[in-house]
């Protein structure tokens, strides 16, 4: 049997005729670049988010940098990050001239380790931006109180987590992006909310945050002069055509999450009784929603080739943490300096995770990975 590791194709098709009915209206009024379906994406995201703004930007990259930027980090500042995340989280920060500060992370959730963070604050450090990783909230009742007590800026990398829910210490249920000062999002074709391209969105409860990153994206403009630039902005507007394309799929989120969240549990149930084998820690206060299931185990890369032999594709993403990157050799870490973050690279192996994935594939996915473990 056949299994993709993702499969990218199997929404699109569901939703075929939607789409192209969408993409036809778009095509026909001649509204590309920040126009009408791009404001109702935004309007739509933003209450989504249970934000009060958001802003449709080319990529959830840019989304960092641009945030990052309507906060005034610049050059000589410092930003902490999760070592164990992909690299664009440290490259916005780089771009920005600031220095990206590692922090090693937690054993069983791959977040930062918030009970580290502190001890990287510094003078220059003007931001923390946590990663909710492959789908799960990071630590933002530790982080927030530490961003507090050192009046620092938290930025949630919600690339990888539409929908996820965290809880605070009142009960109450919050989405990831509207926990922190900025939130920052992904719409790459991969994602649980996927475009047919590059896309992403920041989200804020700041008026001023908000009307910075409007101008950011639009190389400075504002108003309706297309020709006076209020600062050096940037080109990163998120297309008509994908904001289409992304309203009705928004539609369709909280579905496609909790089938991701069911086979999830389906395969957490088949491999909890295998000697060797990890399964993915959810605590109660967090809502995870499974952008990748991944466990952990021996000799992973030997037995994804083995399982790919079988016509069974898994992935080990993130297999070199981004202090072992040769992107940022001048920062001058060494093997050893984030074990915990070398170990996860090390083991995991991410198992194939989407919506349409069936309970009879994952049954025949487990069995060949009982018997090669």
């Amino acid at each position: 049997m056949k299994i993709p590791f993702i499969d990218v194709n199997n929404q699109n098709h569901l939703l075929k005729k939607e789409l192209l009915n969408s993409l036809k209206g778009v095509l026909e009024s001649g509204d590309f670049i920040l126009g009408k379906q791009v404001r109702l994406f935004e309007s739509e995201f933003a209450k989504y988010c249970d934000c009060r703004y958001a802003v449709g930007l080319n990529s959830g990259t840019d989304a960092l940098f641009l945030a990052l930027l309507s906060l005034g980090v610049g050059p000589g500042d410092e930003v902490i990050c999760p070592v164990y995340t992909y690299i664009a989280t440290a490259l916005s920060i780089s771009y920005t001239g600031a220095k990206p500060v590692f922090v090693d992370i937690d054993a069983r959730t791959f977040n930062i380790d918030s009970n580290a963070v502190e001890k990287k604050i510094t003078k220059k450090t003007k931001a923390i931006i946590p990663v909710h990783l492959y789908g799960q909230p990071a630590d933002m009742g530790t982080i927030l109180a530490i961003a507090r007590k050192y009046k620092i800026v938290v930025i949630e990398d919600a690339a990888q987590a539409q929908g996820a829910m965290w809880k605070n210490n009142k009960n109450q249920w919050k989405k990831v992006g509207s926990i922190g000062d900025i939130g920052c999002f992904s719409f790459y074709p991969t994602k649980n909310l996927s475009g047919c391209g590059d896309g992403g969105m920041a989200v804020t409860n700041k008026k001023k945050i908000y009307e910075r990153l409007l101008m950011l994206r639009d190389q400075g403009r504002k108003g309706k002069n297309r020709y006076l630039h209020y600062i050096k902005g940037y080109n990163s507007r998120l297309a008509s055509m994908q904001a289409a394309i992304l309203r009705i799929k928004l539609k369709t989120l909280d579905r496609e999450n909790k089938l991701r969240r069911e086979n999830a549990k389906f395969y957490s149930k088949l491999l909890n009784d295998c000697g060797g084998i990890t399964v993915p820690y959810v605590s109660a206060s967090l809502r995870h929603v499974y952008h990748i299931y991944a466990v952990l185990l021996n000799k992973s890369r030997k037995i994804s080739e083995q399982l790919r032999r079988k016509d069974i594709y898994t992935s080990k993403v993130y297999n070199l943490s981004l202090h072992l990157q040769p992107a940022y050799k001048e920062l001058g870490y060494k093997r050893g300096d984030f074990p915990v973050a070398e170990k996860i690279s090390r083991d995991v192996l991410c198992l194939p995770m989407y919506s349409q994935l069936s309970q009879k594939q994952i049954e025949f996915l487990v069995n060949v990975l009982k018997k090669l473990v």
